[in-house]
């Protein structure tokens, strides 16, 4: 409210409101009192209102205010200086809580608005310290003292501040809470901490930390089975759960048999989870760094275990290689081992000391653990082998290599697999057909289809080559420095020395040479077809494709003769340039129209020869290495030169011209008769369907007519019809129409006067019940008053009633026999007396008659 809120216009006028207030500085004394309403204040002229009319402060009941700078008080009243200024407490604050409303002296304000107090509930508490030393009931408390409240509702003081509030934790079953303390304190088992310490609470409730201690976490304890342990690490040397003494570092297992469910102490760190290892009846496993009776690890030892077991890896020790299968042999599996260190074997009879390195087998069949002493090197198995298949074996003590073919074998402890290595050309070779075309391009198909074949070969494998039919094989043994060459059909296998020969030869038309690989050579009979130039003595050019069979003369193939055929190593190249240089002498002296004429004689006489009688032998042998070519052919003749072969193309040319007009013309020719046929059908067919149409049109005109008089013959009859049914129609509406509204007039009438009749006598209905309720109404007034009645009457009495009727009279007698009068009147002279007994009155009254009772 502002300064003129409730005053006069005069400004000296102030109109103060009930719990309203006003602070008036005396200008003279320089002294602020306070001024309370309600009241109407003047304003002196050395006076000055310096704050209000303000509402006093009101506080509810439970709430409070803090007000700074409060005045002084001695057993509840203000203390005033002698200048009449109301005395402050500087500097300091005064929690005030629920009173009448009160004003605010000068120099008092306002810290907080009015609050409600705080009400602490269950399982919470308020976190207080003292910021000065007071005394709260019977206990002192000092600046720094901290402490908790509650439940209840908490009244604020100035001497105490709240730190926090204060839940409580709620510990579920295995679950714990882990508490560090700030200070030095006791706990609420009575133990003394030490600042920084940490301990653990257990007890399944609700927990309320004390003010030096703080809520580090709620632990949960870990649940264990049968199946699993923890490994715990003791972080400092302290005595766990189960009275144990642990040192700092110390590791341990808990297991299912020692608790159900853990809660690791301040102290003890869960570094991990282990499961349990099983073992069948079928497995084994070695532990290194085993734990020994003293509970300590025996470093650098190892221990077997075999199943049927179960059990836990104690705090440092570790599996060597996992569980690991029992080695369950067949008879045609072994075992190679070696002894790690010296022992007896016993597992044999009689028992063998075994030295460190010492391999021996173990052949099944058989189930074997083999002892921590052993190692492992490797599984055998019995490798069978039929009679077509071997394998390489080196020994290792005396490096020999052989080959083991046709039998099943196993490798024994110091024998070993050994890989043959073949050039990369003889193993494509191996994968491809040796009856396949021999061509260039088809060797290269081969050799890019078959490389990656070629790199999966199982080289420790003898290596086989089937020679076909008809062709014959070289093999060198370098070592022996030896020979031997193999006729088919049959089966080279290679010994761990041997190699094949490799053949190359010409190939393509023309012929180029190291065009076909192979490892075999057809004996043959077999074709050749070879390109040559030659040259006519007219100097014409031509290109001849010659034709020529041939075939190996190997006697009765003895070791010399078979060696002979691989003596040649390009047979082919060097065969067709043998005939290719007979053929062109032999062309060269003849013209070209006599060897046109006579070129098949020419060419077979160059290359076979004649005999001693002129006549051309049959044969053109090679003797170096037994070739024998038998029959030549020529193939095609193509001139080479340009003007040669542009005179036969024109001839050519003419003779495909005539042929070609020929069948033109006979083609054109049967063409036109072939379309004179097709347009006589036409005419004739266009003539008839000309007819069939006039026909239809006639048809269809005498259609139209009859439709047209039907039509209008039936329009007629339609018109006059539909006429006589709409008036037909229109009269026996008008019939209906009349009968419809005489009986909705008579039903209309009706319906009103049954209308009237109903509302009558609901009226009537209405005003004769309305009467009877208003009877009985009255009768029922008039029975309560009755009672009501009789009822004051008989609780009043009738001496009651008697004393109230005579009570006025009564009391005037009393009056004025008490006033020692006989009679009296008092009038204000405007009312009539009645002076009829007035006489008698003045007389005076006979001792013992009583006097006339006034009216």
């Amino acid at each position: 409210m502002s300064k003129k809120d409730g005053s006069s216009n005069s400004e000296s006028l102030y109109r103060i409101q009930p719990h309203y207030y006003v602070h008036v500085l005396d200008q003279t004394s320089n002294v602020t009192r306070v001024e309370v309403g309600p009241q109407t204040f003047i304003r002196k002229d050395n006076e000055r209102v310096i704050v209000g009319p303000s509402a006093m402060v009101v506080v509810p009941p439970r709430h409070y205010c803090i007000v700074e700078n409060p005045v002084a008080r001695e057993e509840g009243r203000v203390v005033f200086d002698a200048s009449g200024q109301a005395r402050l407490l500087h500097a300091d604050t005064e929690v005030r809580l629920f009173q009448d409303p009160f004003p605010l002296y000068p120099g008092e304000r306002l810290a907080s608005a009015v609050l409600p107090l705080k009400v602490v509930p269950a399982n919470r508490a308020l976190h207080l310290r003292a910021l000065r030393d007071f005394k709260e009931g019977e206990e002192a408390r000092e600046a720094g003292d901290e402490w908790l409240f509650g439940p209840g509702t908490y009244v604020p003081r100035p001497e105490v501040e709240i730190l926090s509030e204060i839940s409580a934790t709620i510990i579920g079953p295995n679950q714990a809470l882990r508490l560090r303390a700030r200070l030095e304190t006791v706990d609420r088992k009575g133990v003394k901490r030490v600042a920084g310490e940490e301990w653990i609470v257990s007890q399944v409730g609700a927990y309320l930390p004390g003010e030096y201690e703080e809520v580090v976490e709620l632990v949960n304890a870990r649940v264990l089975t049968e199946k699993t342990a923890l490994l715990v690490r003791a972080t400092r040397t302290f005595t766990d759960q189960r009275g144990v003494r642990r040192k700092n570092g110390e590791q341990w297992l808990v297991r299912f048999s020692d608790m159900e469910a853990f809660i690791p102490d301040v102290y003890e760190e869960v570094e991990e989870e282990l499961e349990i290892t099983t073992l069948t009846s079928r497995q084994y496993c070695v532990v290194c760094d085993p734990v020994g009776p003293n509970g300590k690890p025996q470093l650098g030892q190892r221990k077997l275990i075999k199943g049927e077991k179960s059990f836990f890896l104690e705090p440092g020790e570790s599996l060597e290689d996992g569980i690991n299968d029992n080695y369950i042999l067949q008879e045609d599996e072994a075992l190679v081992l070696r002894a790690s260190e010296g022992f007896t074997d016993d597992t044999v009879s009689p028992p063998v000391a075994r030295r460190p390195g010492d391999r021996w087998m173990v052949h099944g069949p058989v189930e074997f653990v083999p002892p921590i002493e052993v190692e492992v090197v490797l599984q055998q198995s019995a490798i069978p082998l039929d009679r077509t298949e071997g394998i390489y074996v080196r020994n290792n003590r005396t490096g020999e290599v052989r080959a083991v073919c046709g039998q099943t074998y196993m490798l024994t402890q110091d024998e070993e697999l050994w890989s043959k290595e073949l050039p990369t050309s003889v193993t494509e070779l191996l994968k491809a057909d040796a009856l396949a075309d021999r061509g260039a391009y088809s060797q290269l198909r081969e050799a890019r289809g078959q490389a990656s074949q070629a790199a999966h070969m199982d080289k420790t494998r003898v290596v086989t080559y089937r020679v076909p039919h008809n062709a014959a094989v070289q093999v060198y043994d370098y070592k022996q420095k030896r020979s031997r060459v193999v006729f088919g059909p049959d089966l080279v296998m290679l010994e761990p020395d041997e190699e094949f020969t490799q053949l190359s030869l010409s190939g393509g038309k023309p012929k180029k040479p190291n065009t076909i690989r192979a490892l075999s050579l057809l004996l043959g009979p077999d074709f050749c077809t070879d390109i040559v130039t030659v040259e006519t003595s007219d100097h014409a050019r031509l290109s001849l494709q010659i034709a020529y069979n041939w075939h190996f003369d190997v006697g009765n193939k003895t070791a010399e003769d078979a060696c002979k055929i691989f003596s040649v190593p390009d047979f082919v190249g060097d065969a067709c340039k043998a005939i290719a240089s007979r053929v062109r002498g032999a062309v060269a002296q003849r013209p070209f129209d006599d060897f046109h004429k006579n070129s098949a004689k020419i060419i077979r006489q160059s290359v076979f020869g004649t005999d001693e009688a002129g006549k051309v032998r049959d044969r053109f042998v090679f003797p170096q290495n037994s070739l024998v070519v038998t029959s030549i052919d020529i193939q095609s003749v193509e001139p080479v030169d340009q003007r040669t072969r542009d005179s036969l193309q024109k001839s050519v040319q003419l003779a495909i011209e005539i042929t070609t007009n020929a069948q033109e013309a006979a083609a054109k020719h049967e063409a036109e008769r072939t379309e004179q046929e097709a347009r006589g059908r036409l005419e004739r067919q266009k003539i008839k369907d000309e007819a069939a149409a006039e026909l239809a049109r006639k048809e269809l005109v005498e259609l139209q007519t009859a439709c047209a008089a039907i039509e209008s013959t039936g329009q007629a009859k339609a018109e006059a019809q539909s006429r006589a049914e709409a008036a037909r129609i229109e009269g026996e509406a008008a019939v209906d129409q009349a009968s419809l509204k005489a009986r909705a007039a008579t039903i209309e009438a009706e319906s009103e006067l049954e209308r009237l009749r109903a509302a009558r006598e609901a009226e009537l209905k209405y005003t004769e019940e309305s009467n009877q309720l208003e009877i009985a109404r009255s009768k029922d007034m008039a029975g309560i008053e009755i009672e009501k009645f009789r009822q004051m009457v008989q609780a009043m009495g009738t001496e009651t009633l008697q004393a109230m009727a005579t009570a006025g009279g009564d009391q005037q007698v009393k009056m004025l026999q008490s006033l020692g009068l006989q009679s009296t009147l008092i009038t204000d002279g405007r009312t009539p007396i009645s002076l009829l007994n007035t006489a008698q009155g003045l007389v005076g009254l006979q001792p013992g008659v009583p006097p006339a009772p006034r009216h």
